[in-house]
């Protein structure tokens, strides 16, 4: 077989993991879980091996290199540096691991598949597949379930059959389709429907492709609809303002573009009204005479709090949601993992210079747009019917798809989805590649020493990236298991002790460990002092890998009290409180300590806070309080009641 023929196979072998990555993550609830991603991780280092390959098949290899790579490879380098010296290794290297993977998909795209056939098939297997998950999305809204059909929860049922394959979506009267979250969704269709409507509108495709074309969109735009994402319609609606806007600014487009502008005016006129749950949710965005934000803005200013403790460092990759408690305001007492603001958590993860390198590649890359727009969109004396063109259909839909999602970003954690992001990161570097037809000075001629660097690169990340995949999955399958267990026995310290073995660095599995052996001990068996004190041990191991959980210093105080070393239990609860100054489980257990040492009357204002914190859901609290109503009158009374234990 030819050099010629293998690198094609390889060319296509780079198309088909592309596709299966951009098809499965969305299909995977986002690719959130950790399965999820290790299945992208794993059909990157294909994408990887291959690209390889092919730097040494071709006789004369060139690499596209615009001005937006160097952003991409710059904030790859940061993010290597941000993780070396970031607080909680563990969280950070997960950031470090998606960072990479995004930029080396995004480089290996740019330069394998910027072929017009290539981007078409991916063009319209994304938008297929948005018509499915629409489809999917409709069908729930109208028959208002709340299941999800997952293709991670079906691989994670072959693997565990005691494992569904529907996951359940806490969202009601709201379409997920094969997210969790309705806002993922449309974000995930709103970078597609431009897309759509300018293959449908603006390019060479035969009539009866348009019609499927054009029928896709619809129905994404119905996905969107039923959503009901306030998020997404305000973003979709910005964006195809433009959209028409600009072909209407066209003659070659006005009439077609404002026939379909009138037909979706009027439809939205007609259906919206017509459903009460629409109806509703407009009227909630300005309740009270304000705008509802649904708690997003009280996540804000923590947020920026914590990005001024290390103006240039930030928090950390990753770093948000651990660092979010000793900011947290009173009544959001949930985590929230991201700061539903993009561009904020950025900032606050990366510091300043990691949010100016992602600004700069968005800015590089409008320039590229600008600069390509001249070149696909034709001579404006000569457009006509015959100047229709599919490169200017893709950077019209492109471009205006990107800009819902980054209207989006505003007031949602959409690029942080895996899926989502990677779909952003596919039509920048199928956008990017369009610069080519611009000017040929940003094609690069792979010679013997470009070509030995880039495959060091790339095999190096297939070393680091492949011994990543086999850690985490290993660890990832012994808490599974260690999930199917009893839970605080021998067992489930065995399976988790096997999950620490395969990744020594996770905090939360060192505290979970700390937390079962504190059960167990909490028994009274006549070994709870050694119980209590292996629990110690690992609550130290968890304080060391993550000093920024409370949890961790709770479960040694309390192991502390619980052994009779009463006295030196307070600078532990005195840390969570630091850590944890709000929260209604922290400022609990705080009081339990209290009860535990004999103070009922210290503990009581602790307890009462933390009912105020949280009125539901919160029994420590409202149990203990009335104990210790019944104690301080017994005392009162000169009366002594049994002796009592905190859980």
């Amino acid at each position: 077989m030819s050099r010629e023929i293998l690198d094609q196979w390889c060319e296509r072998g780079i198309l088909a993991l592309v596709l299966a990555i951009l098809v499965f993550g969305p299909l995977a609830t986002g690719a959130v879980r950790t399965l999820d991603f290790l299945v992208i991780q794993g059909l990157a280092l294909g994408v990887m091996l291959l690209w390889a390959a092919r730097l040494w098949l071709d006789p004369r290899p060139q690499l596209l290199w615009p001005p937006i790579c160097w952003a991409v490879l710059a904030f790859a380098l940061f993010a290597i540096v941000a993780y070396l010296r970031a607080d909680i290794e563990y969280v950070a290297r997960q950031e470090l691991i998606h960072v990479l993977i995004y930029a080396i998909l995004f480089v290996a795209i740019l330069n394998n598949l910027h072929r017009q056939e290539f981007m078409q098939v991916i063009t319209f297997g994304l938008l297929f597949l948005a018509m499915l998950i629409s489809f999917c999305a409709l069908y729930q809204f109208l028959t208002r379930t709340n299941k999800v059909p997952t293709a991670g929860g079906l691989l994670e049922w072959l693997i565990f059959r005691d494992k569904s394959w529907l996951v359940t979506s806490p969202y009601e009267h709201r379409a997920v389709g094969t997210y969790i979250n309705p806002n993922n969704l449309g974000g995930f269709l709103e970078m597609l429907l431009p897309l759509g409507l300018a293959y449908t509108l603006a390019s060479r495709l035969k009539p009866l492709t348009k019609v499927f074309v054009g029928y896709a969109a619809l129905i994404i735009l119905a996905g969107i609809a039923v959503t009901v994402s306030r998020g997404s319609w305000i973003s979709t609606a910005l964006a195809l303002v433009v959209f028409f806007g600009l072909l209407v600014w066209n003659r070659a487009y006005r009439l077609p573009a404002l026939v379909l502008l009138a037909a979706l005016v009027v439809a939205g006129f007609v259906l919206l009204p017509r459903t009460e749950y629409f109806k509703e949710r407009v009227h909630q965005l300005f309740e009270g005479g304000k705008i509802n934000d649904d708690k997003r803005f009280d996540l804000w200013l923590p947020a920026l709090r914590l990005w001024r403790e290390n103006v240039w460092w930030g928090a950390g990759p990753g770093h948000f949601d651990a660092r979010f408690r000793a900011y947290r305001p009173q009544d959001i007492q949930m985590q929230p993992r991201w700061v539903h603001n993009d561009y904020l958590n950025t900032l606050t993860d990366w510091g300043l210079p990691g949010a100016a390198l992602v600004g700069a590649a968005w800015v590089l890359l409008g320039a590229g747009v600008i600069k390509t727009w001249r070149v696909v969109r034709g001579p404006t004396a000569q457009l006509g019917e015959q100047r229709r063109s599919n490169k200017f259909a893709f950077v019209l839909g492109a471009s205006l798809g990107l800009l819902a999602i980054l209207l989006h970003s505003l007031v949602d954690f959409n690029l942080h989805i895996p899926a989502n992001t990677i779909l952003a990161v596919a039509l920048i570097a199928l956008l990017s590649s369009h610069l080519r037809f611009a000017t040929e000075r940003y094609w690069v001629r792979a010679r013997l020493w470009l070509k030995l660097c880039a495959s060091a690169v790339l095999l190096g990340g297939v070393l680091y990236l492949g011994r990543q995949e086999l850690r985490h999955a290993a660890e990832y399958a012994w808490l599974e298991r260690a999930a199917r267990a009893p839970h605080f026995f021998p067992a489930q310290i065995e399976r988790l002790k096997m999950a620490f073995r395969a990744e020594p660095l996770n905090a939360v599995t060192g505290y979970s460990i700390g937390e079962a052996f504190r059960i167990e001990s909490q028994e009274g068996t006549e070994d709870y002092r050694q119980l209590a004190a292996q629990a110690m041990e690992w609550f130290a191991r968890a304080q060391k890998l993550d000093p920024w959980d409370e949890r961790s210093f709770l479960g040694y105080g309390w192991c502390l009290d619980w052994v009779g070393r009463k006295t030196e239990s307070a600078p532990y609860f005195d840390r969570a409180e630091q850590l944890d100054p709000n929260g209604y489980f922290t400022i609990a257990t705080i009081g339990l300590h209290y009860i535990e040492i004999g103070n009922f009357a210290a503990a009581k204002p602790w307890l009462e806070r933390s009912l105020r914190l949280q009125r539901q859901d919160n029994p420590i609290a409202q149990d203990y309080l009335q104990i210790i109503a019944t104690r301080l009158m017994e005392r009162a009374t000169n009366h002594t009641g049994t002796e009592i234990h905190a859980p």
